[in-house]
């Protein structure tokens, strides 16, 4: 067989390879669903959290608020660390919270 020929089979096999690798993968984690949020404290130290219930994939709590330094104007943003589902994800900030939200992946 020529060069030609056989670069062309390889190219065909890895694409081929990689088509039904890339296939399994995406199939593999389902987003996490049922999820919850809370706000608990107060101003100076306010916790926002996230839990989700079922799913396999991961979430993350991302939590908007009002830094309790006059200094620091405006609304900040801040996110906890991504967690598995049936856990939680949690951040405590120093300020009073506006929003929480629920990331995932």
């Amino acid at each position: 067989m020529k060069a030609s020929k056989w670069a062309a089979a390889l190219s065909t096999t890895a694409l081929l390879t990689t088509g039904v690798l890339m296939g399994t993968v995406s199939g593999a984690n389902a987003a996490p669903d049922s999820c919850t949020t809370s706000v608990s404290g107060s101003t100076g130290a306010a916790t926002g959290s996230s839990h989700c219930a079922s799913g396999t994939g991961e979430h993350q709590v991302s939590v908007v608020f009002r830094h309790l330094n006059p200094w620091i104007p405006g609304l900040q943003q801040i996110s906890g660390p991504w967690k598995p589902a049936g856990q939680t994800s949690s951040v405590t900030v120093v300020g009073t919270i506006v929003s929480v939200s629920v990331l995932k992946r």
